[in-house]
């Protein structure tokens, strides 16, 4: 009962009437948990930060009801969970490290290229060895002096063939739980001390701020990207979900080790950072790759990719176990708001119960998500830096916007089994 109402029951003015009265008006003053009082304390994203059409407010209005300042929420923090790699930073921090180190002649020769990933062909351990010559394992490739080999690891990172074209990996894996090139990368670090990785990891990241926007950089004869940049909006976004309570994890297919020396750049520290994590032998890092569900230590048989994201998030965040960890869970344990930009992040953003916020990439299996917009919380955006124009043609989500765990493609259905129609690239550069 509030003071002015005890003031008028003194004063002997509570007739039935104007006690009716003065109830009827309570609930426009009223403070209930989610009203509009409470949620105007909620930490607010920037308005001076652009974003596409009304996507801020759809932002907004999810950290409004799910953050812990909505008063509302006795249980655990509400989680959200970024992809890293043009999603929070412009570019891609992986190719950046390589880049650096090859340009640099930090990589270290392994004892076999064929040791580096069950799936490397002989095609393509000809070439790097052809191209990368002999010597003592462990010591530095002089990359910086042989374009050759600089060429053929770039390639094969970059395109999964070998100079000539030849398939550099071949075999069977889950097409929706890893693939071979890019848990290459972190298999190439092993005999590195993380610590040296980091160090590494820290250069590049120098370096590539420090460059212009729009910079080019050539290791052997391949141009790539030659800066990154941390997106203000995303920065702000993780900025706002945290004071409102959120807990924000990072979950990257780059190196764990490699994705730590760059999450801090926006609060995100390195317990809620993960990525493909090497295992340790020795204090150095080891070609095994971490498994998680019901798949062991491995060969990179699984890695935050695709499906691969939702399993590291359910084990590592909620604490499940074993196969349970590759099902999609109950709305009690899943994360709020999922941000990507790739079919490689599709599974974890399309499992988030609050916002699904797609960055506009032209991927077909997430755009074709973000589009038909199921449950009406999909918010998708343009690349904040140098944005994709509109793609030409639709998305062919009616035939072959999935990807299926044997490489093959079919059409994208939703929870009902029903399938989603083919769609135009409506939000673009």
């Amino acid at each position: 009962m509030t003071t002015p109402l005890r003031r008028l029951l003194a004063l002997g003015l509570a007739g039935t009437a104007a006690l009716a009265a003065l109830t009827a008006t309570t609930p426009a003053t009223a403070a209930a948990p989610g009203s509009a009082p409470t949620r105007a304390r909620c930490p607010q994203l920037s308005k001076d930060l652009p974003w596409y059409g009304d996507n801020r407010a759809k932002l907004q209005k999810m950290i409004d009801e799910r953050g812990t300042c909505s008063g509302s929420h006795d249980g655990p923090r509400p989680v959200a969970a970024f992809d890293w790699d043009n999603t929070v930073v412009k570019n891609d921090i992986s190719d950046a490290t390589l880049a650096w180190m090859l340009r640099h002649d930090k990589l270290p020769r392994p004892t076999s290229w064929r040791d580096t990933s069950r799936w490397l062909t002989p095609a393509a351990d000809r070439a790097l060895t052809r191209a990368c010559g002999t010597g003592t394992p462990g010591r530095p490739l002089p990359t910086s002096r042989n374009a050759a080999c600089a060429d053929e690891i770039m390639e094969i990172r970059g395109e999964a063939r070998t100079m000539s074209g030849a398939a550099a990996f071949a075999g069977d894996w889950n097409h929706r739980r890893t693939v071979p090139e890019y848990a290459w990368v972190p298999q190439l670090f092993a005999g590195l001390k993380p610590a040296t990785l980091t160090a590494y990891a820290k250069r590049a990241r120098a370096e590539n701020l420090a460059a212009p926007v729009g910079a080019v950089q050539t290791v052997g004869t391949h141009k790539l990207a030659g800066y990154i940049r941390y997106y203000d909006q995303q920065k702000d976004l993780i900025r706002t979900l945290k004071a409102a309570g959120f807990d924000v994890y990072i979950v990257s297919a780059s190196s764990e080790t490699v994705a730590e020396a760059w999450s801090g750049g926006v609060g995100v520290d390195a317990r809620h950072t993960i990525g493909i994590r090497n295992r340790v032998r020795h204090g150095r890092l080891t070609t095994t790759i971490a498994g998680c569900g019901d798949v062991k230590d491995g060969e990179g048989e699984v890695i935050p990719y695709v499906d691969g994201k939702r399993c590291w998030i359910n084990q590592e965040i909620y604490g499940i176990k074993g196969a349970e960890a590759w099902r999609k869970q109950d709305p009690a344990h899943r994360i709020a708001l999922g941000g990507g930009d790739a079919n490689t992040d599709v599974t974890f953003v399309d499992d988030a119960t609050g916002a699904h916020l797609a960055i506009n990439r032209n991927k077909d299996e997430l755009m074709c998500r973000g589009y038909d917009n199921a449950d009406g919380r999909w918010v998708v955006n343009p690349m904040f830096i140098d944005p994709l124009p509109r793609k030409s043609g639709a998305y062919p989500c009616a035939t072959k916007g999935y990807t299926n765990t044997d490489g093959s493609h079919g059409p994208v259905r939703r929870p009902d089994g029903t399938v989603v129609a083919d769609q135009l690239d409506r939000i673009h550069g």
